[in-house]
């Protein structure tokens, strides 16, 4: 789960991620347990309207050599070296009701949307032991689940990050930074107002292909024990450069995202992963 790329709680991915960083290094093979944590955001891109989430879900990692469900990640890793990898993968984010959503009233619900696409991770520099500067382009289809599935356009979100375990003492901290574009499709599914939607102060809007955010995230996070790992992460987008600044659904220029949470290992392999 990535703003996934896009909208709704982060809550997944960001548990993904803290649990990983820096991750080839004495991890288990496998891991099941318990994730749980709260966050806060925007309900969508340049929306003035919040979501808030509060879940308690299980989880299951697994680190093979070609199927990969850990990080940000589940699917297929293609091709793979100390300093570039190749994957086929998933990403999602939760949805959002118009009818909490003053500006979407009438409208239809924010589905939950499902990504899936090829990934380019190239690590950059390694200016220590412990850190590294990588480089992501992912691109990916993505599918609405909300009364049957519905395909949404495409995103691309390159993104720069530098993980470090270097600052603080037994804490784990990513800063990035990325763009996040999606096609024409994609656009509209969150700018756009078709004429049955329309009224006199929502007016019928087509929505352009462009850029929807720009964005700057910090993830730091801890390991209590050998099984409780804590997080937590805060995010600033900024949508001033929007492609569809004239959209009626477009209210604000900036928003920003928090969260945080634990993972619990109730169970892990003898066996360490597969670098």
């Amino acid at each position: 789960m990535k703003i996934s790329a896009l909208a709704g709680a982060g809550i997944l991915t960001t548990a993904l991620t803290a649990h990983a960083q820096l991750q080839e290094q004495g991890l288990p093979l496998w891991e099941v347990g318990v994730l749980a944590g709260a966050v806060s955001t925007p309900a969508y891109p340049a929306s003035t309207e919040r979501a808030f989430r509060a879940m308690a879900l299980p989880f299951l990692f697994y680190r093979g050599e070609v199927l990969r469900a850990d990080r940000s990640n589940v699917g297929a890793r293609l091709a793979h070296s100390p300093d570039y990898e190749f994957d086929v993968g998933f990403a999602a984010s939760l949805p959002s009701n118009s009818s909490d959503i003053a500006v979407r009233s009438g409208m239809s619900d924010l589905g939950t949307l499902i990504e899936f696409g090829p990934r380019l991770k190239v690590a950059l520099a390694r200016p220590t032991p412990g850190s590294v500067v990588r480089l992501e382009l992912p691109v990916r289809t993505v599918l609405e689940f909300n009364d049957g599935v519905h395909g949404q356009g495409a995103s691309f979100e390159p993104e720069l990050s530098v993980e470090t375990t270097d600052l603080v003492a037994g804490w784990r901290v990513t800063a990035s930074g990325s763009l996040v574009l999606g096609n024409r499709q994609l656009s509209n599914y969150f700018y756009g107002v078709s004429p049955s939607f329309a009224t006199t102060t929502r007016p019928a809007y087509d929505a352009q292909a462009g850029l929807l955010a720009t964005r700057i995230g910090l993830i730091a996070s801890k390991d209590q024990t050998r099984s409780l790992r804590v997080f937590g992460f805060v995010r600033y987008e900024s949508y001033a450069d929007s492609a569809n600044r004239a959209s009626p659904l477009f209210l604000q220029s900036q928003g920003t995202s928090a969260g945080i949470g634990l993972t619990w290992t109730l169970a892990y392999s003898e066996r360490s992963a597969v670098n």
